[in-house]
This record gives C-alpha cells, sequence and structure tokens, in this order.
C-alpha cells in the first residue's frame, strides 16, 4: 500500500493511502503498527510504502497490521531529513546518471536519447514474488510485445536497475537477466540491460526516481518501487509508483510517447 501519514499514536498510523487493487478502495484509516518503535519515525505528511496483514475467516477480515514500511517522500518542516525523495513528474528532465551493466560496461541515461528507454529497480535476491520477480517478469513481456513491432522495437530500450552493489555484480545481473528472457548464456542484452548505480551514486539515483530502501532481516532489502518511461528527449513520460501496473498498460504508454 502506499498513502500519506495524517497522525500516529503510540501503536497506530493513520494513513489517507490509495486503493489497493482486488481488496479495497482508496480511502483514510489507522492502522496498527507491527512494529510501533517505527512511529517515532513517521510524520503527518509522509508518503509511505507498506505491506498490509490481515486475517480472515468465515466473518471477513480482520486484525490488520502493516509492516515493512518505507518513507519515500518526508514532509515535516522542523527538520531536515536524510535524504530528500523526489516525486517523479511528468516532463522532469532525467539526470545523466552513470551504472555498471551485466557485461561490466558503464552506461549513461544520456546514451539513451532518442530512444525510448523503460526503467525499473529491483534487486537479484528479492523474495517478495509481487515485488521484484514481478516487475522482471512484467519487463519480459513487454520485451516480447515490443520485439513484434520492428519499427518500435528499434525505438526502444529497457533497463532493470539494481539497488544492491555489494551483490549485484555484472556476473550476477548477467545470469539473473538470462534467466527471465529465457536466453540464459546466449542472451545479448541488445534490448535490455541490468546495471547498477555505484556505491556513491546510489543514493541520488534512487531519491530521484523515489526507491526508498532500507535494510530488513537476513540480507533483504526493504524497497518501495518505481517504473519509468523516459521519453525521446530524456524527460519522464509516465511514471508508475506501485506493483499494480500492467505489462499492456506500459507498452501503450510507449507507443504514446513514440509518437510524441
Amino acid at each position: 500500500m502506499r498513502g500519506k501519514v495524517i497522525s500516529t499514536d503510540a501503536t497506530h498510523v493513520t494513513l489517507a493511502h490509495d486503493a489497493i487493487p482486488g481488496f479495497m478502495e482508496a480511502m483514510t484509516m489507522p492502522y496498527k503498527l507491527k512494529d510501533p518503535s517505527v512511529v517515532s519515525e513517521l510524520h503527518p505528511g509522509d508518503t509511505i510504502t507498506a505491506t498490509l496483514h490481515v486475517m480472515q475467516d468465515e466473518g471477513g477480515y480482520h486484525d490488520a497490521v502493516i509492516d515493512d514500511i518505507v518513507v519515500v517522500a518526508q514532509a515535516r518542516p522542523d527538520y531536515k531529513p536524510a535524504k530528500q525523495y523526489h516525486i517523479p513528474q511528468v516532463g522532469d528532465p532525467v539526470p545523466d546518471f552513470s551504472m555498471l551493466n551485466q557485461n561490466g560496461r558503464v552506461l549513461h541515461l544520456d546514451q539513451f536519447h532518442g530512444k525510448i528507454l523503460v526503467a525499473t529497480f529491483i534487486y537479484t535476491r528479492c523474495p517478495l514474488a509481487d515485488y521484484c520477480p514481478r516487475m522482471t517478469h512484467n519487463f519480459a513481456d513487454i520485451d516480447k510485445t515490443l520485439a513484434k513491432d520492428a519499427a518500435l522495437y528499434k525505438e526502444t530500450h529497457l533497463l532493470s536497475i539494481s539497488f544492491d552493489p555489494k551483490y549485484d555484480t555484472p556476473a550476477v545481473l548477467r545470469s539473473y537477466g538470462g534467466a527471465y528472457t529465457g536466453q540464459y548464456g546466449k542472451e545479448k542484452f541488445a534490448h535490455w540491460d541490468f546495471a547498477v548505480p555505484p556505491q556513491k551514486e546510489l543514493d541520488k539515483v534512487l531519491e530521484f526516481f523515489g526507491v526508498g530502501v532500507t535494510p530488513g532481516e537476513n540480507a533483504t532489502l526493504t524497497h518501495s518501487l518505481s517504473t519509468v518511461v523516459i521519453g525521446k528527449d530524456g524527460k519522464i513520460d509516465a511514471w508508475y509508483p506501485t506493483n499494480d501496473w500492467k505489462p499492456a498498460e506500459v507498452v501503450e504508454a510507449i507507443k504514446k510517447a513514440a509518437a510524441a
């Protein structure tokens, strides 16, 4: 779920949150915190992502709690947060970030000017099927769809950006990417790159694209999501901050950007 903090008490946070597709409409209501100690990090106006857990029986849903909270935009006026997250907007120019791809080569985002670049954020060890694996499966579907239109395929490029530089080396990214494209060791990565920013630049990349990442248990990372369509001019054409988008939806955004 994704929402804005309205208020907090010792054990609850009241959120004005977006709809949770297939489960509930957008609404404002209090939620119990699985870990009440995080309440000190939450302030009215902050935007967060979180995982909602509920019990279900014959009487319906009950005992809702939220966990895996990531603050993706901070709003408290009387302190300066350690990180200032940018909320991507259509028309925002994308900085020329650099990163190392699966072939050990340095990529610059500016090199994709003149093409439509579709980027998402993942890390290869992600254990949650609805997060990184879903994003990568969706990108595989997009790649296959675009390949059916030679002209559009030539005008586009896909980029999966890892935020785990310590583990996601070029060799790991190459293996991961080849598995999802289905080409394994034969994959040439001509249309879809898997890359990771250097540690010193990682925070800037995550902050610009609105990706919150915090260490979790057993070497996992708790994180939010971000997928963008960047036009030929290097400016954002569309942004998807959750996991509820469909490949067909992004393909339509790509076609719209191509026709602009």
